[in-house]
């Protein structure tokens, strides 16, 4: 058998322990892997590419101080949680020229390298990430959706929270919080209609009927694999405290499994990340999909072989070249 010694490219920050796993996986399958963040650029991370004429597509490289990646080879793009352009030596009006041009210029081609795999497309995953667009496309999709508003009008708010009772609070995006040096996480938290004031007119609010509970789970959508898993922690927001939970590997209703292909064919993604509640009649109510969610952290408690799922997804690239 031919080696293929095609790359994958893991586009990711340094801080990254799911993407460690897989390389880790890949490395020792003996799968070459270029690892950059593109937030590296252009301190340590460098490309040059060319098309037209008789090319058809991309030619030329991308390159780290250890690796090089020749841009028409590429078999699979793994694309996680890059940071940011960022040119601190420049004065803001030429920082905001310079970020642009490395956004639509650099960003541009990682998001054109013809015949790979992406896991996910950066396009994709952005437009998944609009939360009312994940809601929207969940309904459509035959997903249980609670009843949610996204509103800056106040008056509004305190209706929909009366009307619906028990209501949570939870933010439509999740920029980086830093406390005391330390990122944090917004957590989800329930609101009462006598909380809301005229605050609220300041920007967009999402509220959702609280979901009467017994369980979450998170099912992990990995190429056509589904590793769906239980998770009991007594916890309105499961994220707050990991110390408390207990994970049980759990099939899949068909009916949920036909919606969650569906979710992820309309917005072009191959991997997904989505969290249900699980009422005390079984029904999984749909609460995200998170088009770049972690997952690793299941594996040892469930024994789930997710990272396994993921390299295979990444070594095959697209299938039939």
């Amino acid at each position: 058998m031919t080696h293929d010694d095609r790359p994958v490219l893991v586009i990711t920050n340094l801080d990254d322990p799911t993407a460690d796993f897989v390389i880790a996986e890949l490395h020792g399958r003996g799968v070459p892997v270029v690892r950059f963040d593109s937030g590296d650029f252009p301190a340590t991370l460098s490309c040059s590419v060319a098309i037209g004429g008789t090319d058809r597509w991309w030619q030329g490289s991308l390159e780290t101080p250890s690796r090089r990646a020749d841009v028409s080879a590429v078999r699979s793009v793994y694309y996680r949680r890059p940071a940011g352009f960022a040119f601190p030596h420049l004065d803001k009006q030429d920082e905001r020229f310079a970020v642009a041009q490395a956004r639509y210029g650099l960003g541009g081609i990682l998001t054109s390298l013809p015949h790979c795999l992406y896991v996910n497309h950066p396009n994709r995953i952005g437009d998944a990430e609009y939360k009312p667009a994940g809601l929207a496309a969940a309904a459509a999709c035959g997903f249980m959706v609670p009843p949610t508003m996204i509103t800056n009008v106040p008056d509004d708010a305190r209706f929909f929270i009366e009307e619906c009772g028990a209501v949570i609070f939870k933010p439509i995006a999740v920029p980086l919080y830093v406390v005391d040096g330390r990122a944090q996480t917004v957590s989800v938290t329930e609101v009462t209609a006598d909380q809301i004031d005229h605050s609220v007119s300041g920007t967009m609010h999402l509220f959702q009927k609280r979901v009467d509970k017994i369980a979450d789970i998170r099912a992990t959508v990995i190429g056509g694999q589904t590793f769906a898993v239980r998770i009991d922690s007594g916890l309105l927001d499961w994220r707050t405290d990991y110390g408390t939970h207990t994970y049980t590997p759990l099939a899949t209703p068909p009916a949920v499994e036909q919606s969650m292909r569906a979710y992820l064919q309309h917005f072009g993604l191959v991997f997904g990340a989505f969290d249900f509640a699980l009422t005390e009649r079984g029904e999984w109510i749909f609460i995200e999909c998170n088009p770049s969610g972690q997952w690793a952290w299941m594996e040892p408690p469930t024994g789930l072989p997710m990272t396994a799922a993921l390299a295979d997804l990444l070594e095959g690239g697209l299938r039939g070249r």
